[in-house]
């Protein structure tokens, strides 16, 4: 069975909304732990606007990594009920059905299914109970107001599996199971 993986940007005060402020902490050590990340799927999950935001930014971009190669062709599921077609490399609609057609997903055979943005899904995920893992790259900001990634959800208890320190850029990764 595939895993479902969040994996967020995300302020000391739970606000996941649009993460240009993570840029002044950018460091070989964050990239590398995206890259192994994104090497361990297979799929993408995204919604609407964080796909029309990737959609138009990777394919114009390169990398002698490969990240961007990977992104641009990797199976992407695009949970949209505006969207009438989704044109980048590998796109498929999720127009209905969410939370059956996600479990199915899930039962397929093959790597994670990563989520990355996409506030509005992963509160369905959540309280679907949907998501396996979370994977977290805690910045040193506190931005008081935006879309949190915990939001109006019930307790949910989480077990930490990994954590890592990023000197480098004052960044902190946590990676928790669900219990």
């Amino acid at each position: 069975m595939r895993k479902i993986v969040v994996s967020e940007f995300v302020s000391l005060d739970g606000v996941m909304e649009d993460p240009s402020w993570t840029f002044p902490f950018g460091s070989e050590e964050q990239d590398k732990f995206k890259f192994d990340e994104l090497a361990a799927a297979d799929a993408l999950l995204l919604g609407r606007v964080t796909y029309e935001g990737f959609a138009a930014a990777w394919p114009s971009q390169k990398d002698e990594a490969g990240f961007a190669d990977k992104m641009n062709n990797m199976t992407k599921y695009v949970v949209s009920t505006t969207l009438n077609k989704a044109d980048w490399t590998n796109s498929h609609l999720i127009k209905s059905n969410v939370v059956e057609e996600i479990s199915k997903l899930k039962q397929q055979p093959g790597e994670n299914i990563l989520v990355a943005g996409s506030a509005k899904l992963i509160q369905t995920l959540i309280k679907n109970n949907l998501v396996d893992e979370y994977r977290l790259l805690v910045y040193p900001v506190v931005l008081g107001s935006g879309k949190r990634l915990f939001n109006d959800v019930n307790k949910t208890s989480l077990k930490l599996v990994d954590s890592k320190a990023y000197p480098s850029a004052n960044v902190v990764s946590f990676i928790y199971q669900t219990a």
